[in-house]
């Protein structure tokens, strides 16, 4: 089966991860996959991880660049001939299906009718964050977001979404149900597993704690950096954040060393960062919003203590004993409360990293992804405008 995958590879990002994870995994088995993305000519180099030769050519991957005016980590916009090289595009390529990772770019609400001329099954990931049980600043941004979506994600085929609440909000907002199908994000447990790691040796550290995100507002790293200065953790333990954003060279200026906090921007060597993970003891996400976390699911492959917000679909993969679940209103003083408690008692964060593991392989797994990922590929390339809901 040959899949045009239309999503993003830089700059890094959730959408970025997810993308080259599903789409290197179709290619170890069988697919026949064509990569469009947003790029410069210039920009496009093929990697091994791709596989990948000259566009035209007769092989596993083609990488195919989409002309832009700007990209972020967000949101794009296309240049204004971009959909035109898309369809033809897609038009030569004589793809089975279309799967859109969304971009969050004008692109999207044309890509229906794209498809549509050209009689070819089109699937979408939606992936914004949401907060569903709690209200703030974030949370109502990205409430406008899905409210300006969910018209257009009607005229998709199906919808991937990560949970069952983010399928609640989307059908309250006019999708329907028949559109939606949840398939969770996964990660690869044979390379994001607990091992060996230089990294407590490198730190000269007892205890490690990890956040891996944006600096961004709706990801609240302050509330944990606030919480960590205050409770006055021993110098022997370190916060170590991975990760860049507006937020960066403010916080940075506010929470250095003295504090114990280390600054190590993006870590674009994946192995670098499973060493980190690995090294680590409690990995926090505060955020105000998230969809499904791959940062948590990573860290939990790993074997690490995990805290997050009860936002997105992160509540539920922690829900159960396999980590602890935040009040997004309420991190400070519930960080302030726990993060000397996994000093003084590690052997905790030892029985909640065995139990984030657990719930990775029972659940969360790339592998049962896209086990799932087949089976709903085969039924949508059998394609009709009126396809019948997946369970």
């Amino acid at each position: 089966m040959h899949i045009a995958w239309i999503g993003k590879k830089s700059p890094p990002c959730g959408n970025v991860t997810y993308s080259r994870e599903i789409t290197n995994a179709l290619l170890d088995r069988g697919y026949q996959v064509s990569f469009l993305h947003f790029a410069q000519e210039e920009e496009i180099e093929f990697s091994g991880n791709d596989r990948a030769e000259s566009y035209g050519s007769l092989i596993e991957c083609q990488d195919v660049p989409l002309p832009f005016i700007y990209k972020s980590q967000i949101y794009t916009i296309p240049s204004l001939k971009s959909s035109k090289v898309l369809a033809n595009a897609l038009r030569d390529l004589k793809p089975d299906l279309v799967h859109a990772s969304l971009t969050l770019s004008p692109l999207d609400f044309v890509l229906p009718e794209i498809c549509e001329e050209l009689n070819v099954p089109l699937v979408a990931t939606f992936h914004p964050p949401f907060s569903h049980k709690h209200r703030n600043i974030s949370s109502g941004t990205q409430q406008f977001m899905y409210q300006l979506y969910a018209p257009f994600l009607a005229n998709y085929d199906a919808v991937i979404i990560f949970s069952e609440a983010q399928r609640e909000l989307l059908h309250r907002l006019g999708v329907p149900l028949e559109r939606l199908v949840v398939i969770p994000n996964g990660v690869d447990v044979n390379k994001y597993s607990p091992g060996l790691s230089q990294f407590r040796q490198e730190l000269n550290a007892d205890h490690i704690f990890v956040y891996q995100g944006r600096m961004a507002i709706e990801k609240n790293v302050e509330s944990l950096l606030k919480a960590w200065r205050q409770a006055a953790m021993p110098s022997t333990s370190k916060l170590v954040m991975m990760g860049n954003g507006s937020l960066l060279n403010s916080l940075m200026q506010t929470y250095g060393p003295e504090h114990h906090i280390l600054w190590l921007g993006n870590i674009l060597d994946e192995q670098r960062r499973i060493d980190i993970l690995r090294g680590a003891d409690v990995f926090v996400l505060p955020s105000f919003v998230e969809g499904l976390s791959l940062s948590l699911l990573e860290a939990m492959g790993c074997g690490v203590a995990c805290l997050a917000t009860d936002v997105g679909a992160d509540g539920e993969v922690l829900s159960g004993g396999a980590g602890i679940v935040l009040n997004p209103q309420r991190v400070q003083g519930e960080l302030l409360t726990l993060l000397p408690m996994f000093v003084d008692q590690p052997e905790f964060s030892e029985l909640l990293g065995r139990k984030a593991r657990q719930r990775v392989l029972e659940k969360y797994s790339l592998s049962g992804n896209i086990d799932h990922l087949e089976r709903f590929y085969t039924h949508y390339s059998q394609w009709s405008k009126t396809p019948t809901m997946m369970n």
